[in-house]
C-alpha cells in the first residue's frame, strides 16, 4: 500500500516593506514557501505636459503549501 501526501495551498500578497515578517509568520504556521511571483500592476498615474504617464509597479504574490495528512 502506497501512502500519498495530500496538500493544501495558499496564495498571499507580499508587502515589500514586511516580506520577511510575512514569510516567517506563515512558516511558523507550518507553511512551506513554494514560489514568489512578481505580477505587473498599474502604479500611480501622473501627467507630464499633456501626456498621462503610468508609473511602473509590481505586486508580489507568495505561494505556500503544507501537508494535510496521509491518504491512499
Amino acid at each position: 500500500m502506497n501512502l500519498m501526501t495530500t496538500w493544501e495551498y495558499a496564495t498571499v500578497p507580499l508587502m515589500v516593506h514586511a516580506t520577511k515578517q510575512i514569510l516567517d509568520n506563515w512558516g511558523r504556521d507550518g507553511w512551506e514557501l513554494v514560489n514568489v511571483l512578481a505580477m505587473p500592476a498599474a502604479g500611480p498615474a501622473a501627467t507630464v505636459g499633456n501626456e498621462m504617464i503610468q508609473a511602473p509597479s509590481v505586486n508580489l504574490v507568495a505561494y505556500f503549501k503544507r501537508p494535510l495528512g496521509d491518504s491512499l
